[in-house]
């Protein structure tokens, strides 16, 4: 479970447009804005360096932040970035108020474990990854860093389902309907016998499946 945050210092904007939003970043500035918890909305100035940084060091969209505007604290939570689209620099950010009640939906990612101690790996199948995140609500102060899947005894054909993974209390996935597939262990040409090949195709079939979800 995450307990990472960090601190990010603003200023206050208190004009906001085009032309201000240009001058704040010709000075090494971005314009962002601090919303929700049923607060009127706060429009801030961030280091584009400083928020640049979090991002590319990796789950922004997933750790709490304590933003603070002329001394006032903010507890918040990245809900989009937009990028330039030809210079690829950051534009602009939305962050969203957070309360321990709060509920957030996010995308989270999926990590792999033990990949040696599959049967079907050490044959010479593949790892085929469906979904590389699985979108869930959670309490905002208990947002997972991943969810870890275990492939130890995994053979080759297998299935690997949301009822599979054992999610922290409190996170749900946002797809109740059905059990969808987050990985399979694919056969590799060869080694398919009729029953894995058979397999394979019911595999493959949900695979496309899970794919079309996205």
């Amino acid at each position: 479970m995450s307990n990472a945050s960090y601190e990010l210092k603003a200023e206050a904007r208190t004009q906001v447009g085009k032309g201000s939003a240009r001058e704040l970043r010709r000075n090494g500035l971005i314009p962002a804005v601090i919303y929700g918890d049923k607060k009127d909305p706060v429009s801030i100035a961030l280091s584009r360096k400083d928020v640049t940084k979090k991002i590319h060091d990796g789950g922004f969209m997933t750790t709490l932040v304590t933003i603070e505007v002329d001394g006032k604290k903010h507890s918040v939570l990245p809900k989009d970035y937009q990028l330039d689209p030809v210079r690829d620099f950051l534009m602009h950010v939305d962050f969203l108020r957070v309360s321990k009640n709060t509920q957030v939906t996010v995308e989270i990612p999926v990590h792999f474990e033990n990949e040696e101690k599959s049967p079907g790996l050490k044959r010479g199948g593949v790892l085929n990854v469906v979904r590389h995140t699985v979108e869930c609500h959670c309490p905002a102060n208990a947002i997972p860093d991943a969810i870890t899947i275990d492939l130890t005894g995994l053979e080759l054909g297998a299935g690997i389902h949301i009822s599979h993974v054992t999610l922290p209390e409190g996170v749900e996935p946002t797809i109740t309907d059905r059990d969808f597939t987050i990985a399979t262990i694919a056969s590799p040409a060869g080694l398919k016998s009729d029953d894995n090949a058979a397999g394979g195709d019911d595999d493959a079939d949900e695979s496309a499946e899970g794919d079309s979800e996205e």
